[in-house]
């Protein structure tokens, strides 16, 4: 294989993105199928795609043609397990968008399906491409950081007017998204946290406030507290509805702490590891010897989703490793639901999470919604500048 033949499912807003990129920016790519059940958006793809690109209305019909290689599903969140099950039962190589489901028992099902073939299967973590996550991911896991004791991520410049909700009903709901801030803004966040520092937390107190700063029904604030194996803590604080935002990740090790902010990484490195200095210090007042380093960092922001759609496909042509495996979107994921059901529960969640009573809880919003969102109007937005 020379080329990977790409079909899209769902080519709203970021499906048409990537259906851009995929026509001349993707080394070994080509892009020869769009899906989508809409009919404004397969009018777009016949005036803004070329003629050589084929329109399908339903998902098995575009599998049924045989067409493709590969599979990228940037559909609402709740079909992203099931269509990638469908897709690898039909033989094909399945990149999903974020998050990978809306519950942990579903993306199961999708892992499992993906462990039965030897495809290629894939998440839009574009995010991992970020040199500054890079650094930091290599400095943790090589020891730099010593062990660590507390992480803090405050990640509130997320912020988004009651037009963006406005913009489709399907938005901030239940039924639609199947959650708000942590489901749709923050999993980059969640993948990250986790990914970066190499572990996942024991258990998980949070407080999500529903329709704090904006008319909808799921949650646009969070604050969460965990706590690791270890002994370290963590802090997540998130809001669409703060400006101006922060974006600050700080994580405190034997060895000193680091600060991701403004596109920095800051390093600010014991000379000697605090355990040792307290073992033997008997000056009363005093502190370990600390230098601040800032850490050299290509700048950039790193490809970003392009980055990840050159891997996958440098994956499938030439078994090139791939930066963000599809299996590991159910951490992230596993966090947000340990998050909800905290809230919903109003008490701890030990992980592994009780993914029963999770989807018991969900289901009981979906069905009980009657919400809607007042003057929405279904619109295509400009995700330029988003993550």
């Amino acid at each position: 294989m020379k080329t990977v033949r790409y079909g899209i499912i769902g080519i709203g807003n970021m499906g048409h993105t990537h259906a851009l990129s995929l026509l001349s920016e993707i080394k070994g790519a080509e892009l020869v199928a769009v899906c989508d059940t809409r009919t404004e958006r397969l009018e777009w793809a016949e005036a803004n795609l070329p003629e050589s690109v084929q329109r399908f209305t339903t998902p098995t019909e575009l599998f049924e043609s045989k067409s493709i290689d590969a599979v990228l599903i940037s559909t609402p969140h709740y079909d992203h397990p099931s269509l990638a099950i469908e897709a690898f039962q039909y033989g094909y190589h399945v990149l999903i968008e974020k998050p990978a489901g809306v519950y942990t028992k579903a993306v199961k099902e999708m892992n499992a399906a993906a462990a039965q073939t030897d495809l290629k299967f894939g998440i839009m973590y574009n995010q991992r491409t970020n040199p500054l996550y890079q650094k930091l991911r290599d400095l943790i896991h090589t020891g730099e950081l010593g062990e660590i004791r507390r992480t803090n991520w405050i990640i509130t410049n997320w912020y988004r007017s009651q037009s963006y909700y406005n913009s489709g009903g399907w938005r901030a709901t239940w039924a639609g998204e199947g959650g708000g801030v942590l489901l749709n803004q923050d999993p980059h966040q969640l993948d990250l946290w986790q990914w970066t520092i190499g572990m996942m937390p024991k258990r998980v107190r949070a407080f999500c406030h529903i329709g704090k700063y904006r008319n909808i029904e799921v949650e646009d604030d969070v604050t969460a507290y965990v706590e690791y194996e270890n002994g370290a803590t963590g802090l997540f604080i998130t809001t669409t509805g703060e400006a101006p935002g922060t974006n600050r990740f700080e994580i405190t090790g034997d060895n000193g702490k680091i600060v991701i902010e403004d596109d920095t990484l800051t390093f600010w490195r014991l000379r000697t590891p605090e355990p040792q200095f307290n073992a033997e210090f008997t000056g009363g007042f005093g502190n370990p010897e600390c230098w601040k380093c800032e850490i050299p960092v290509e700048s950039g922001g790193g490809q970003q989703h392009k980055g990840i759609l050159r891997n996958f496909t440098n994956a499938i042509l030439h078994n090139e490793p791939l930066l963000a495996p599809g299996e590991e979107g159910i951490h992230g994921l596993t966090l947000s639901n340990a998050m909800y059901l905290s809230s919903w529960t109003d008490n701890w969640v030990d992980l592994p999470l009780n993914e029963d009573l999770y989807y018991e809880l969900l289901m009981e919003k979906v069905n009980s919604s009657t919400f809607q969102i007042e003057n929405a109007v279904s619109k295509t937005l400009d995700v330029t500048g988003t993550h």
